[in-house]
């Protein structure tokens, strides 16, 4: 018992030590990930490294190939309209409940939040934005009052957090308001209006993704199967 715990531990440890590292972009699309080199940086064996691996794999952070091992996965076109197709029913479900159920204090407490995000979506640091913004979207599942649809959508935003993390230009990246006016949506206490905000909101997200996720498209057209080759970047933070 205690063996397994410790090596639940140990798993748990490697999958936010390389989760980190991907969202905060200092793992990029494409990159060839070691477990060797992850196993002895956190001075851990294979097993609990392969197991949080394998994790980061089913939730399409990853992928791997019997020739060249595990990479940090470039998504397809349709990967993303997929993905964002399966939001949509998500979120629009939940900001409908949302719409209904949720307490003044919360509506309060997330048009505050709302505008963190917003301004956050403007500065370089591109993780706090990211952590903010997934609980945000996490917050107003719960408001919802449905805790499978909760965990449905917190496991959606982990994988279109690693697309967020593609720099783009700068006038690309400029908002003015997007959550803040989702947000108001949701406040309206109208099911249809708070739903319909929603979904322009997702629309205009995948939109944006798309159009950050071109170049990456195009290099899996391209390569295929074949991994980019850059020196080792150390796992630990």
């Amino acid at each position: 018992m205690k063996d397994a715990k410790e090596l639940s531990t140990l798993s748990e440890e490697a999958y936010e030590s390389v989760r980190q590292r991907i969202l905060r972009g200092q793992l990029s699309m494409g990159q060839g990930i070691s477990r060797r080199t992850i196993a002895a940086e956190l001075g851990m064996s294979f097993l609990p490294v392969s197991e949080a691996l394998m994790r980061l794999e089913l939730e399409g952070l990853l992928e791997s190939s019997p020739r060249a091992g595990t990479r940090v996965r470039i998504p397809s076109r349709d990967d993303v309209q997929g993905h964002y197709i399966v939001r949509e029913a998500l979120e629009t479900q939940a900001a409908r409940q949302f719409a209904r159920l949720a307490k003044e204090k919360d509506r309060g407490d997330l048009k505050r939040v709302a505008a963190r995000v917003d301004s956050l979506s403007r500065k370089p640091n591109r993780l706090k934005y990211l952590q903010l913004h997934e609980r945000l979207h996490y917050r107003i599942a719960e408001c919802a009052g449905c805790p499978a649809l909760t965990r449905a959508i917190e496991q959606t935003h982990s994988l279109a957090s690693t697309w967020m993390c593609v720099p783009a230009s700068p006038a690309f990246e400029y908002l003015d308001r997007p959550h803040e006016d989702l947000l108001d949506g949701l406040c309206s206490r109208d099911p249809d209006v708070a739903a319909e905000a929603m979904r322009n909101h997702v629309q205009r997200s995948m939109d944006r993704t798309l159009i950050r996720l071109a170049p990456y498209f195009q290099m899996r057209e391209t390569h295929g199967d074949k991994f980019a080759r850059k020196k080792k970047i150390r796992v630990l933070s």
